[in-house]
Formats: C-alpha cells, structure tokens, sequence
C-alpha cells in the first residue's frame, strides 16, 4: 500500500473520530483493545476449518472476513496516530530484522522460530 494512502485512510479516520467527539475514547489502551477483540472475530471465521477451507471461502465468508480485517486496520492505523508511529518505516524496518533473523540458506522451508535455529 503506497505510504500516501495510508495517510489518506488516516486522515478519514482520525475526521471521523474527531467529527463525533471520540478522540477522547482512542487512546493506545482502547484501541489496542478494540484490535484485540476484532482479531479474535477474525480467528472465529477460521477456527474450525481446514488449512484447504480456509483457503477457499464462500463468497459471504470472504466479505465477513474482509470487513474484519478492515476494523483490524482501522484500529492499528489509529493507534499508531496517536503514538506517533510511521507504520510503513516500522514495516520496512521491521522486514530488515527479519531478513537478518531468518537467512534464506537456513530457513528455506522450514518454519521454525529463530530461537530454534542453530548457530
């Protein structure tokens, strides 16, 4: 996602908020709440299904899980505006680390966590 429409969707958000007087609700607790709990509506679409059905939703199942990971979004990009956070530098910095931490010659197919590894 190309860094100036994550500062569009911000900006609509962060209107949103402020034209309903809730800034004074998303502050990093209750956000980071709010995610937590739409992330565990997102598990609840997948947790009894199969690697292969979760891979291949209805039509209806794709739109509920769509709109879940949408309000996932939401929370995250508001959360890292009032923290100040630059979520796109975060994840190019983030994707450095793991470049380090999981070397393609050692970790090519195999999905353990980098504790597991042998020096």
């Amino acid at each position: 996602m190309p860094k100036d429409s994550l500062d569009d969707l911000n900006s609509r958000l962060k209107a949103f908020a402020q034209t309903r007087n809730w800034e004074q609700f998303h502050n990093p607790k209750n956000l980071t709440m709010a995610m937590i709990a739409e992330c565990a509506e997102l598990v609840e679409h997948f947790q009894w299904l199969t690697p292969e059905q979760s891979m291949n939703l209805t039509q209806e199942k794709h739109d509920e899980v769509t709109l879940e990971m949408a309000d996932i979004l939401i929370y995250l990009i508001r959360c890292a505006e009032r923290l100040d956070i630059d979520l796109i530098g975060a994840v190019e910095r983030k994707i450095a680390i793991n470049e380090a931490r999981y070397p393609v010659e050692k970790v090519f197919g195999d999905a353990r966590r980098a504790s597991e590894y042998e020096d």
